[in-house]
């Protein structure tokens, strides 16, 4: 089901109508014949769909960018230092940007002592977006082009802020860190010889670690946890009970726990050899 056809069903009509009341929403959700995985869907879209880029997106003033006349050494000192994977590249000034640098590309494609090195040479594309889109209208956005990365351009050209797929994530999958958090809570935990039970907002990082799965390197080009990893592996809003197969890695992911606007809890079944090892024991 598209998102047009979910705003003919809840009455919505066309994108510019005024949102409907939560209420309300809930009400015909609720009248419709569908089951408690569809309207938990149902609701996490409607939520995205009523999210305007410009209320989530990064603020100009805190955007962390390379101009594109640095030198290999202080490109990968700015990466260090904003602790980033990515970064808008942009030439004499962020209102004219030219695209994103990742990390990897950097690494890979040049030398530190190669004086003749061009930020240019590692430029990937990025989108450029309205204030006034939906979070949902650049997920699917992000989904079709497989880019990951959006500034926000206001009506005179100028650069007004930078939208991630992982701020996206956030929305369903909650924030990084919560106020409400403890910092010796465990993300994961072993539940058996092949399985485990994770934190949505878990790194990937520490999930590799901790499991010893090997994670192929386009599951981790664009995002950082394991919420922003099912993004990307199902292409749609996940709803509960979801299984997401992740064969080439070795292993599923089962949405475990979830509300009506976020996944809290993840299953994660190995079901391969894609490992390093038997993973860290309790």
């Amino acid at each position: 089901m598209n998102v047009s056809s979910l705003r003919n069903l809840l009455g919505l009509g066309a994108p510019e109508t005024p949102e409907l009341q939560r209420a309300k929403i809930q009400e015909l959700v609720e009248e419709a014949s569908l089951s408690r995985e569809e309207r938990a869907m149902i609701i996490n879209v409607l939520t995205l769909a009523r999210i305007r880029i410009e209320d989530l997106m990064v603020p100009r003033a805190e955007i962390q960018a390379l101009d594109d006349q640095e030198d290999y050494q202080h490109a990968v000192a700015d990466f260090k230092s904003s602790g980033h994977s990515r970064m808008p590249l942009y030439q004499r000034s962020l209102d004219n940007p030219t695209g994103l640098v990742h990390v990897k590309d950097l690494i890979s494609h040049a030398e530190a002592g190669d004086k003749k090195f061009k930020l240019s040479r590692v430029r990937r594309e990025i989108l450029f977006v309205p204030p006034s889109m939906t979070a949902l209208d650049l997920l699917n956005k992000m989904q079709a082009t497989r880019i990951h990365m959006a500034l926000v351009i206001d009506e005179y050209g100028g650069t007004d802020g930078l939208v991630t797929l992982e701020d996206l994530v956030e929305q369903v999958v909650g924030e990084i860190e919560d106020e409400h958090d403890t910092q010796d809570v465990d993300l994961i935990r072993k539940e058996g010889p092949l399985s485990y039970v994770a934190d949505a907002r878990l790194e990937l990082e520490e999930f590799e670690e901790f499991t010893g799965v090997n994670l192929t390197d386009e599951m981790k080009d664009e995002v950082d946890t394991l919420g922003g990893l099912v993004f990307s592996l199902t292409g749609r809003i996940p709803v509960r009970g979801e299984i997401i197969p992740a064969v080439e890695a070795g292993f599923e992911i089962v949405v475990e726990d979830a509300d009506a606007r976020r996944i809290k809890r993840v299953r994660i079944n190995r079901i391969g050899a894609s490992t390093t090892g038997a993973g860290k024991e309790e």
